[in-house]
C-alpha cells in the first residue's frame, strides 16, 4: 500500500539518516590502519563487500545477482515490463589508501533509494535496478571501466584481457579465485539499461569554492596522454660553457611552462598536466641529454581538445628546432568526451529549483562509469561536494548534509521518472 505524505516525509528521513553509517559499515571491508580504504577487485576484502550489500538489498525487498563479471544488481521490479529500466549505482574498488565516499557513495545510496521506493510507493512502472560494478579505478589490474564495459559489451568475460597485478596474478587467475567467470553460475552481464544516473562526490573544489550544494553534470571530458621526448646532447656540467650546451632538461623547462600558459590563456574547461619529469642520465653533474615528460591534457569539446592538442605539439616544436634540439612526440591515451543526456539535465536542475537547491551545471574533469553507459543510453551524473577537493586520500570528506542533498535529488528523479 502506497503510503501518505506525512509517512513518505518522515520515512525519507528515516533513510537519509542510514546514509553516513552505512558509508562508514562498508569502509570497514579493507580498512586501513592508517585510515583509508584498500578494496581491490576480485581481493577477499572487495568480494565480502559485495556479498554483505547484496545480504543488504535481499533484506530490503531487491532480488540480488551478479554477473559473470562480478557486477551487483539489486532489482525492483516494474509493474510494465515493456518499459525501459533504470539503472543507477557506481563502483566499489578503491585505488590503494582511498577514501570511503569514490564511488561507494553512488552504491550506497542507489541500494538506498530504492529501498526507500519500494517502502513508500510498493513497486515502479520502470524497473529499478541498483548496481554496485565490480571495477572503475583500475588500481589493481592495468584496465579501467572493468564491471559497466562488461554490461555494456566493452569488454567480455568470455575474452579476458591478458593482464596481471604487481604480484603476478593474472586476470583470468584471481576472477575465478573470486567466484566469477565462465565457469561460475552467473549469467552475462550484457544488457541495456533504458538510462543510467549516478550519485558521486565531485573530487574537485569547484562546488565549495562557488558555494554550489549540486552539480549537474553535463558531459565527462576527454583526454590525451603524451609523452614528450627532448634530445640534446650530455656533457661534463663543469667543463661545458654555457653558450655551447645542448640541455634537454633547460629546454623541457621552456616547455613545460608554454605548456601551462597556453592552457590558462585557452581558459576553461581545458586543463593540460605534466606530471611526471625524467632527465637521462638524471645525474648531478652531467648536462641532461635527453629529457622525458608526459603531458594529460582534457577537454570536454573533442573538436577543441585536438586543436589545442595540435597547436601545442608545433609551438613545442618550435622551441625544440630553435634549440637545436630533436622532439618526439608519442599519443598513449585518446578518450573521447562524452555528453550527458540533456533531458536529464534539465530534469535534475528543475528538481534542484524546485526544492531550493543551490546548483550548478559542470563538466566532469575525471572519468566515471557514467561515461561508458553514455555510450548506450542516456545518463546523467549529481556530483556533491568534496571538503578541499580531496579525493583518492584517507582525508576525502563529505558532510553528512551534502550526502543527503545529493541522495534527496537522485531519489526525487528516480520516482518521477520511474513511478
Amino acid at each position: 500500500m502506497v503510503k501518505s505524505t506525512a509517512q513518505t516525509t518522515v520515512l525519507l528521513e528515516q533513510y537519509c539518516e542510514q546514509l553516513q553509517p552505512m558509508l562508514d559499515w562498508l569502509a570497514g571491508y579493507g580498512a586501513d590502519p592508517q585510515g583509508g580504504v584498500s578494496r581491490l577487485l576480485y581481493t577477499p576484502e572487495w568480494v565480502a563487500a559485495q556479498d554483505a550489500l547484496a545480504q543488504y538489498m535481499t533484506q530490503h525487498g531487491l532480488d540480488a545477482f551478479y554477473d559473470q563479471a562480478g557486477n551487483l544488481t539489486g532489482r525492483l521490479q516494474g509493474t510494465e515490463p515493456s518499459l525501459p529500466s533504470i539503472a543507477t549505482g557506481s563502483h566499489i574498488d578503491t585505488v590503494i589508501m582511498g577514501g570511503k565516499y569514490d564511488g561507494a557513495y553512488g552504491v550506497v545510496a542507489a541500494v538506498l533509494a530504492l529501498a526507500y521506493l519500494k517502502e513508500a510507493y510498493g513497486p515502479p512502472k520502470r524497473t529499478l535496478e541498483a548496481l554496485s560494478l565490480a571495477e572503475e579505478e583500475g588500481s589493481r589490474f592495468p584496465l579501467t571501466y572493468w564491471g559497466s564495459g562488461n554490461i555494456t559489451g566493452k569488454y567480455t568475460v568470455q575474452e579476458l584481457p591478458n593482464v596481471q597485478d604487481r604480484n603476478g596474478v593474472t586476470l583470468a587467475k584471481a576472477i575465478q579465485e573470486a567466484g566469477f567467470g565462465v565457469a561460475s553460475p552467473y549469467e552475462s552481464g550484457r544488457r541495456q539499461p533504458g538510462a543510467y544516473i549516478e550519485l558521486h562526490i565531485e573530487q574537485g573544489c569547484v562546488l565549495e569554492r562557488s558555494e554550489q550544494q549540486i552539480g549537474v553534470v553535463t558531459g565527462i571530458v576527454g583526454q590525451r596522454r603524451i609523452e614528450v621526448r627532448v634530445t640534446g646532447e650530455s656533457n661534463h656540467a663543469g667543463t661545458t660553457p654555457m653558450g655551447w650546451r645542448s640541455d634537454s632538461l633547460a629546454c623541457a623547462a621552456e616547455m613545460i611552462t608554454t605548456v601551462r600558459r597556453s592552457a590558462l590563456a585557452e581558459g576553461d574547461p581545458l586543463v593540460a598536466t605534466v606530471g611526471n619529469i625524467q632527465p637521462f642520465p638524471g645525474v648531478s653533474n652531467v648536462i641532461a641529454g635527453e629529457t622525458m615528460f608526459t603531458l594529460d591534457i582534457r577537454h570536454l569539446d573533442s573538436q577543441k581538445l585536438d586543436e589545442y592538442t595540435e597547436c601545442l605539439r608545433v609551438e613545442l616544436a618550435a622551441i625544440a628546432a630553435r634549440e637545436g634540439m630533436t622532439l618526439f612526440w608519442q599519443e598513449n591515451l585518446r578518450a573521447e568526451p562524452v555528453l550527458m543526456n540533456s533531458s536529464m539535465i534539465d530534469e535534475l536542475q528543475h528538481i534542484c529549483e524546485q526544492h531550493g537547491i543551490h546548483s550548478r551545471q559542470m563538466p566532469s574533469g575525471a572519468g566515471h562509469d557514467a561515461q561508458i553507459f553514455g555510450m548506450m543510453c542516456p545518463s546523467a551524473m549529481i556530483f556533491v561536494p568534496s571538503r578541499d577537493g580531496i579525493s583518492h586520500n584517507p582525508l576525502e570528506y563529505t558532510a553528512s548534509e551534502e550526502l543527503v542533498q545529493g541522495f534527496r535529488v537522485l531519489t526525487q528523479w528516480l520516482y518521477q521518472t520511474a513511478y
